[in-house]
């Protein structure tokens, strides 16, 4: 396959990238530097282009067989008034501007599988969610509802359009459990908000697994979660995270804290997600790392 991917540097491009070229696959990326993510990534090529800025090139999509939209400013922030506009902007605008590059391109690529995130959702408390269940109300679920609409307008011009919702990603290098590791390891790590709140996780491999499987099978259209079939309470969680560490896990974080320390974002972590994967599994998906302990001994050897 040709493949074309924005977003490529950022946690999970590179390891989608490794593993489409270890099965022979051409990569093209879509990138604000050029010459860095020709240095970092090694054997692919490089378009310049900025998300926000206008249509995506027609010269890195004429011809591909797919493209593979990671593109978008990182939720782990405060979300100050001018965070918000930049996380809609990356999101909404950059996709736009990505489906009018598509537009454009002839021949066209046949699929676009885009990034979405579980907290489409919103809170659910205890729960169970899968595909089918309705967008929540609220910031982050009210921008993934947008995000997926930019992505699916691709539909109109003969695109297969996937949208990946990933849950807690576990990976030592990044994301939340690259932040979760200190206090962990200095054995004050512990239960957030009481730990009741169900965590959605997911290996990064599993990630990757996900997205090469929906850049691939055919069959692999509309929303799909990219979350083990299993999620655990926030108290399981930490005594998971403690046991992998050789480390006591019975330091609790009080929501307050959270909530002083992220603001809104503060949601994200006090308040429950229990998805699950129903239609990734229904499209035969097989998960690599389907047990929490495993996962995170697997996570943490990297």
């Amino acid at each position: 396959m040709k493949v074309t991917i924005t977003g490529a540097t950022g946690l999970i491009g590179p390891r989608v990238i490794a593993e489409l070229q270890a099965r022979g696959d051409e990569v093209t990326v879509l990138t604000r530097d050029p010459e860095r993510a020709q240095a970092s990534l090694g054997g692919v090529e490089a378009h310049a282009w900025d998300p926000e800025a206008g249509r995506a090139p027609t010269a890195a999509l004429t011809g591909r067989d797919a493209v593979l939209h990671l593109a978008g400013e990182p939720i782990n922030q405060r979300w100050s008034d001018d965070a918000k506009r930049r996380l809609r902007a990356s999101r909404e605008e950059g996709t736009r501007n990505l489906v009018a590059g598509l537009r454009a391109a002839e021949p066209r690529p046949r699929a676009l599988v885009s990034a979405s995130g579980i907290d489409y959702y919103g809170a659910h408390e205890d729960e169970v969610i899968d595909e089918h269940s309705p967008p929540g109300s609220g910031f982050l679920p009210e921008l993934c509802v947008a995000w997926e609409a930019e992505a699916r307008a691709a539909e109109q011009i003969g695109l297969r359009v996937v949208t990946v919702r990933t849950g807690v990603v576990l990976d030592r290098d990044g994301g939340a459990l690259k932040t979760m590791l200190v206090p962990f390891r200095l054995g004050v790590g512990g239960p957030v908000a009481g730990g009741r709140q169900y965590m959605s996780w997911v290996h990064i491999d599993d990630v990757v697994g996900i997205y090469v499987q929906a850049l691939s099978d055919d069959a692999w259209s509309g929303a799909v979660n990219a979350t083990a079939p299993e999620p655990v309470t926030n108290r399981e969680f930490s005594r998971a995270l403690g046991r992998a560490l050789h480390r006591p896990a019975i330091a609790p974080v009080p929501a307050l804290a959270v909530r002083a320390l992220y603001g809104e974002m503060a949601d994200l972590v006090v308040e429950g997600r229990r998805a699950i994967p129903w239609r990734t599994r229904q499209l035969g998906y097989h998960f690599r790392h389907p047990d929490l302990d495993e996962a995170l001994r697997a996570a943490l050897r990297g």
